[in-house]
């Protein structure tokens, strides 16, 4: 029988014991959700969390608009021709009474500059949560059952697309601005015109991107298993399928919102968007267009205001894109 000493002598070194302490004993290995992991990457890019910070700052803003307005500014669509220039009627610029100056008619662009942000905000929020949804479940179904379902979904999304999307914003935009709007009245001139017409054209692209997804997972062993054990369709949907498309969602959803801010801006602009006397961003740039060379406050803060969001907002959803990305890990 070999004793320690032959071992330590046949292996030409000494035989190591390994003594557990109790410091190594109470060591446990703690576990991280995919959330957490997100949280971790994501808090390490310190331009998409500044970012987030302005969003944050900006939807508080859009939200107290009236408290803060009520306590340093002016009524959005009050008129004071008295802050006008008294010789020649034209805005004044910013001052102590005014600070972002006067529009063409007297109105404080300060106070519209915050009001256009509550209406940016809501549309493009409501409008990517539209199209976000009916992308999601159009894409599902389709990715899932194949066949004729397939075809015709992925037909529509192909001619949906083959359209440039101003030009198809625009045409429903300008056919729900007439009269009493479009089907049947439900979709009012307006607000709801502007969001009905981004979510129409942008639900194409999560539906084409979720459908790619399932036409993968469908085929993978957990779906099978489910299967296996006799679960329904809409069960492998909601509880296998679903959570494996939470990623693709979120980075998606965080790309769209600032182009739709654009959008709607761009409607505004050429007249088809927000309804006047209703503060808009495009709209107040449409209107300061003409004076641009000789009232740049009226041109400048609403510019400033959407280039900010629109920076803001695409700067987050990089940092969420490489957050959620596992090639992108350390």
């Amino acid at each position: 029988m070999t004793g320690p000493s032959q071992l330590e002598s046949t292996l030409g070194a000494p035989a190591e014991r390994i003594e557990l302490t109790e410091a190594d004993e109470s060591l446990e290995v703690h576990g991280r959700t995919p959330w957490q992991l997100f949280w971790e990457r994501f808090r390490r890019d310190r331009v998409a969390i500044g970012a987030l910070i302005v969003i944050c700052l900006e939807i508080l803003v859009a939200i107290f608009a009236p408290l803060i307005v009520r306590a340093v500014a002016h009524p959005p669509n009050a008129q004071f021709p008295s802050a006008l220039d008294p010789q020649f009627g034209t805005p004044t610029g910013p001052s102590s009474t005014f600070w972002f100056g006067v529009d063409s008619v007297g109105q404080d662009v300060f106070s519209r500059v915050l009001y256009g942000a509550r209406v940016s905000l809501e549309v493009a929020l409501v409008a990517t949560a539209l199209a976000v949804v009916v992308g999601v479940a159009l894409g599902m179904i389709s990715g899932y059952y194949r066949g004729p379902v397939d075809t015709f979904i992925s037909r529509v999304i192909d001619v949906t697309l083959a359209f440039p999307v101003l030009l198809l914003a625009l045409g429903i935009a300008s056919a729900c601005s007439l009269g009493n709007g479009c089907v049947g009245g439900l979709v009012k001139p307006g607000k709801s015109t502007v969001i009905v017409a981004i979510a129409v054209i942008n639900w194409t692209y999560i539906g084409r991107i979720i459908r790619g997804q399932v036409l993968s997972l469908r085929e993978k062993e957990f779906v099978e298993a489910a299967r296996s054990v006799g679960a329904s369709d809409r069960t492998i949907l909601f509880r296998e399928i679903l959570p494996n498309l939470v990623a693709p969602i979120v980075v998606y959803t965080t790309l769209v919102i600032p182009q739709n801010i654009l959008l709607e801006a761009a409607l505004s602009y050429l007249g088809v968007g927000i309804n006047p006397p209703t503060a808009s961003w495009g709209e107040m740039i449409a209107e300061a267009t003409p004076l641009f060379n000789t009232a740049w406050w009226f041109f400048a803060f609403p510019g400033a205001a959407l280039l900010l969001t629109v920076l803001a907002f695409n700067l987050v959803g990089d940092g969420v894109r490489d957050a959620l990305d596992p090639r992108m890990a350390a």
